[in-house]
């Protein structure tokens, strides 16, 4: 692992941002400060330039203000004081502990269970958990991190150990008796053998540190051990009469599934980085490893005096450097974050929340007389069950006046749908913090945009002959029927607008089509070709159930009758309609089977198969936030609320998720919503509308023109139809 000497060599050759004449190394205590001290000393004798000097810093928290404020230079920290010295002072690591061969520069914390237990990393809700000690990396943080930042266990304000004890049915978390702490956080520690120091963070709790927190899953009431990754291969070693096996316990994954003891490479909650070597960034840290370099060649090993990787002697442990280091090396990208990786900076994330920048008040943004009418009593419901924050209703007339609001942060979070969500995150920067989630089958508040076909011998056109077919649609400017597959087929280049005129490309690009629409003027006549209208023929091609082949079901009558080659609609049109589930006379001899799907990627497939050949996913609706507003706060908010007021028949009064008292629908949150749930990893607009919406979206953005103004009316009144999209809640 030792860096050759041309490589070191090539690292000195950079200039150095500061000359050091003199390396301050900052202790965290007097053992360390007598140890340093040696080091000092025996780098001296060495001939080791710079000069190493101590400096007593009393505290990790306090070496970490002395290294931003310049009153040393260096210290090694683990990876939750690195994420905060990074975060907040812009600290840097440059010099890493390697634990041998197998450990490398890091170790995995890992949930432990016997291979007899159901339990996964998706259903650890009132489970009985061991844990190695409060605040500790592989027992605490990181499980406790994960879970949080996962959107698996809800907090309420930032209160971590209540929202621990709320998750979990009981636990043993030595160290967890600050004041404050719920009693249920050491309900299953057992103390020494007398039944005394009961959740110390001490050996005298038989289930503290690593083996403790296993012996309290092996052998006592826990269900769940958060543990690192050698742990139970070590308890398996220590035993003297083995009752245990490896293959009794496997781990938890973090996608649900399990995996024995051996597999922790790839089964695991988090690389944790092995401790490092910290510095401002005006510190070159090459010259740092330069000084360790040297000083680990003369007093690793060997007979001398001084050993750097020991601390026996000093009545100690892990001073300066853990003892179990067998060689330090350089860290080449010298950020926090490239240093702490992915896995290990989400789970600092969830537990990165200070109370005393929480807000007073979480302001939400509201749009209508009767939306501010919920909106009130839901603060009053809110503030009767000792919510936090408390909610502040904010009025705004239009969706994008609350963006800009937020963005400002005279606002708090909105709830937002489809093209809204595009806007909110792409022109003003805002996040989803949780979403709505409806009752399973809900095809209304979330479905597939799909092009459906007849299954053909001959003749089996992709999209790439979809030139001079024949289309229908739901509608102009709906969804499932216009605004996902033109903007599909104008991003993919299929249409091209000519002069601005996107009405008149697709006219050319369809032989003929029924697109059903509200404004007739100017409309190419083509564009209504296939419609017919009522049972006299009346009506036709009117934006109404008038027009036979309006809407879901009409569009797919319209393919299913022979007037067109293509349905655009969503993904359950074809089984509503097919397999005797319309016992309409045109209906009730169609077979699912007799129907495909067209793919984006130029293949068909099977109407079952719409998740995996769609042109896009109408996405739930999400309650969007600024940036630097806590999402878990405001899921933690919710999630709690919905404890009282989530269901219709709770006795609470206040019903979320209904608008029938205040005679309107869908205020605030859409009425077909069970329940609000985390967002996971989909922490961006991107990642939330998902590629293919994006796709549609930024095609009919494309097809937009500056020349507008010079139009005639009726092209600008096209142009700013296409800029201002219907929103999910019109369909």
């Amino acid at each position: 692992m030792r860096p050759s000497k041309g490589f070191l060599a090539l690292l000195l050759c950079f200039p150095t941002a500061a000359t050091l004449s003199l390396l301050r190394w900052c202790a965290v205590s007097d053992q360390e400060l007598a140890k340093c001290s040696d080091m000092s000393k025996a780098f001296s004798r060495a001939n080791i330039s710079p000069e190493l000097a101590c400096v007593n810093g009393g505290s990790v928290i306090d070496c970490v203000s002395r290294i931003n404020r310049n009153l040393a230079d260096a210290a090694t920290v683990d990876g939750g004081i690195l994420y905060q010295a990074g975060k907040e002072h812009g600290l840097k690591p440059v010099v890493a502990e390697a634990y041998g061969k197998d450990l490398g520069t890091s170790y995995y914390a890992v949930a432990v269970v016997k291979a007899s237990s159901s339990l996964t990393i998706n259903h650890l809700r009132g489970a009985k958990t061991c844990h190695t000690g409060i605040n500790r990396t592989a027992g605490w943080n990181i499980p406790v991190g994960f879970l949080l930042d996962s959107g698996r266990m809800p907090m309420m304000g930032c209160s971590v150990t209540q929202a621990v004890s709320d998750y979990f049915n009981a636990s043993c978390v030595p160290g967890a008796t600050a004041v404050g702490d719920p009693a249920s956080l050491c309900e299953l520690c057992i103390g020494d053998s007398a039944g005394q120091s009961k959740c110390e963070m001490s050996s005298k709790e038989g289930y503290y540190d690593y083996l403790g927190a296993f012996r309290c899953l092996a052998d006592g009431p826990g269900e769940v051990a958060f543990v690192k990754h050698t742990t139970v291969t070590e308890a398996m070693d220590g035993q003297a009469q083995p009752s245990w096996t490896l293959e009794d316990f496997q781990l938890l994954c973090q996608d649900g599934s399990r995996a024995a003891v051996s597999e922790w490479r790839t089964c695991h909650l988090a690389r944790v980085p092995a401790h490092a070597v910290i510095t401002r960034q005006d510190v070159e840290g090459s010259l740092i490893f330069k000084v360790l370099d040297q000083g680990q060649q003369n007093f690793n090993g060997g007979n001398s005096s001084f050993q750097m990787f020991d601390s026996a002697v000093y009545g100690g442990k892990n001073l300066l450097f853990k003892d179990s280091t067998v060689e330090l090396v350089p860290i080449m990208e010298q950020t926090y974050q490239a240093w702490l990786g992915d896995e290990y900076l989400r789970a600092m994330r969830g537990l990165d929340c200070d109370p005393k920048r929480l807000p007073g008040f979480l302001r939400w943004c509201v749009f209508s007389t009767e939306e501010i009418w919920k909106c009130s009593k839901m603060a009053a419901a809110f503030k009767s069950q000792n919510l936090k924050p408390e909610i502040q209703c904010v009025s705004a007339q239009s969706p994008e006046q609350c963006m800009e609001r937020i963005q400002k942060r005279d606002i708090d979070a909105v709830v937002l749908a489809g093209k809204d969500v595009y806007v909110a995150g792409k022109t003003y920067g805002l996040v989803p913090a949780a979403a709505e989630h409806y009752t399973e089958g809900d095809t209304v508040s979330t479905y597939y945009a799909v092009a459906v076909v007849k299954r053909a011998m001959s003749d089996a056109f992709t999209i790439h002959e979809l030139q001079q077919k024949r289309s229908c649609h739901t509608g102009y400017g709906r969804m499932a029927g216009w605004n996902i597959p033109i903007g599909l087929l104008l991003r993919k280049g299929f249409i091209q607008p000519q002069e601005c005129d996107l009405l008149k490309a697709v006219s050319g690009f369809f032989s003929a089509s029924c697109i059903p629409t509200a404004e007739k003027e100017g409309y190419p006549a083509n564009l209504c070709e296939l419609c017919i209208g009522d049972s006299q023929g009346n009506f036709r091609c009117n934006a109404s159930s008038q027009e036979t082949y309006y809407g879901y079901t009409g569009a797919f009558r319209c393919l299913a009758e022979g007037h067109g080659d293509v349905a655009f609609v969503k993904h359950s049109s074809v089984f509503e309609n097919t397999d005797g589930h319309n016992t309409d006379a045109w209906a009730s001899r169609l077979r699912s089977g007799d129907f495909q799907l067209l793919c984006p990627n130029g293949a068909r497939a099977e109407v079952p198969q719409f998740a995996h050949c769609h042109w896009g996913q109408v996405p739930p609706r999400v309650i969007m936030v600024h940036p630097d507003t806590s999402a878990l706060v405001v899921y933690g908010l919710l999630r709690k609320a919905q404890d009282f007021f989530g269901d219709d028949n709770n006795p609470n009064g206040f019903k979320m998720f209904s608008s029938s008292e205040f005679q309107k629908q869908d205020l605030i949150f859409k009425d077909s919503t069970v329940a609000i749930v985390p967002v996971g990893q989909r922490r961006t607009f991107e990642s939330w509308l998902g590629q293919p919406f994006l796709d549609s979206l930024e095609g009919l953005e494309s097809s937009q023109c500056s020349r507008a103004a010079s139009k005639p009316p009726n092209a600008i009144f096209l142009l700013m139809t296409i800029l201002t999209l219907a929103t999910i809640s019109t369909l």
